[in-house]
């Protein structure tokens, strides 16, 4: 009879101990560790009844995907929700207005096979020098006016 008993309140509390599980706090403490141990910031985990809910800012979606791949690896975790954003970009830097119309005209020159023709750009004023055909004057000015730009000095040499 008392090994029955002894049988029987051993299995109890091995059924019991096994049904606790890790507790929402243990598991959040080790899937953050688990996150610093793989090198991943800016991401915070919460765990309720087991799973985990990423939040935070990310560089890219390979440290986002790093970040829930690490957390699945937690034993106890049932399953992860990844809320984590991706950082935005930094805006591309500006091209100048001037520049970007000095190559337009450039460019136009070079379709029409215009040489010896110099362009400057300079607070939306362009100004042609150089020396080019007296036929071939007026397509450099029309080509140098479609760039849309403030003023057209000629300077060429004919």
């Amino acid at each position: 009879m008392k090994v029955k008993f002894l049988a029987v309140l051993t299995l109890t509390i091995a059924l019991f101990m096994s049904a606790c599980g890790k507790s929402d706090a243990d598991l959040t403490k080790a899937a953050t560790d688990k996150l610093a141990a793989d090198k991943v910031t800016g991401v915070t985990v919460a765990v309720k009844d087991g799973v985990a809910t990423l939040t935070g800012e990310v560089a890219d979606v390979t440290v986002k995907s790093k970040a829930e791949t690490s957390v699945k690896a937690v034993d106890g975790i049932k399953s992860v929700t990844n809320n984590c954003t991706l950082k935005p970009l930094p805006p591309a830097p500006a091209v100048a207005p001037d520049k970007m119309n000095e190559g337009l005209i450039n460019e136009g020159l070079k379709k029409k096979g215009i040489t010896g023709v110099t362009v400057t750009v300079a607070n939306g004023e362009v100004t042609l020098s150089g020396t080019v055909d007296k036929a071939k004057v007026v397509e450099v000015m029309q080509i140098a006016n479609e760039a849309k730009v403030g003023k057209v000095i000629n300077n060429l040499n004919k």
